[in-house]
């Protein structure tokens, strides 16, 4: 089951170790990542994550406070605080934290960590409702005009500032969201981010090209350009399409 995960870490390089580190060694998503607590609890207000990662001291609202805020949310996302201070670890589990991760981070520490939020969220939900919540289709723009599209249409998607171009069986429309923002909208099952920028529809996958850095290039149906895996999906991708 892949899980949906958000980072709020006001460390830039702090932010994209972990990152990194969650990429590397899981198929959880990180669908936006935050340096401010106030950001990151507009943001949660009307998007659904699994896991938040947590940073103590953010600016705004610092994380003891945001995570109070996410207790009272209906939906309930796990919650891994991160700090370079010992002394909060109580507090941590008074909020009823999975885990307390110290900096700087371990990787090792890291990769127990989550396996553990995996089986976690695996014993708390069953995979099917990740799908089943979603709508089957999806409001996209061309010319000022509305297209309700059908998922399933949908071949891939590319991040293009703060819109999204999609491109679909009937041709390229535009998404006004994120990315990151799409992605919650769809089914996970389907759908996979291969980059930062991209992610495909695995169900039109055309071809596989190895590439530099043993990475791939992807030909997708109804889809000139090819699409870039990026090396910290690697893993993922290989173990979804079976290579």
């Amino acid at each position: 089951m892949r899980l949906n995960a958000l980072i709020v870490e006001d460390e830039y390089l702090a932010r994209e170790e972990l990152t990194y580190l969650v990429e590397k060694h899981s198929i959880i998503n990180i669908v936006a990542a935050f340096d401010d607590g106030l950001d990151a609890f507009k943001f949660l207000q009307s998007n659904k994550v699994d896991i938040v990662f947590l940073d103590i001291n953010v600016p705004s609202i610092d994380g003891m406070l945001l995570a109070r805020n996410i207790a009272q949310f209906s939906h309930k996302p796990q919650i891994v605080f991160t700090t370079a201070y010992k002394e909060y670890a109580v507090d941590a589990f008074e909020l009823e934290a999975v885990d307390y991760l110290l900096k700087p981070l371990n990787e090792q520490r890291i990769i127990g960590l989550l396996a553990k939020l995996q089986v976690r969220a695996q014993e708390k939900k069953p995979p099917q409702i990740a799908t089943n919540t979603r709508s089957q289709s999806i409001n996209l723009m061309l010319n000022n005009h509305i297209h309700v599209t059908a998922i399933h249409d949908i071949c891939c998607a590319i991040a293009h500032e703060k819109v999204t171009h999609v491109y679909t069986t009937e041709g390229c429309f535009v998404a006004p969201m994120t990315i990151s923002e799409l992605m919650l909208r769809l089914p996970v099952s389907d759908f996979f981010r291969c980059h930062r920028s991209y992610c495909i529809n695995i169900n039109n996958v055309k071809e596989i090209i190895p590439w530099v850095n043993s990475t791939y290039m992807i030909k997708m149906d109804h889809v000139d350009q090819q699409i870039p895996v990026s090396r910290s999906n690697l893993k993922a991708f290989r173990s979804l399409m079976q290579l």
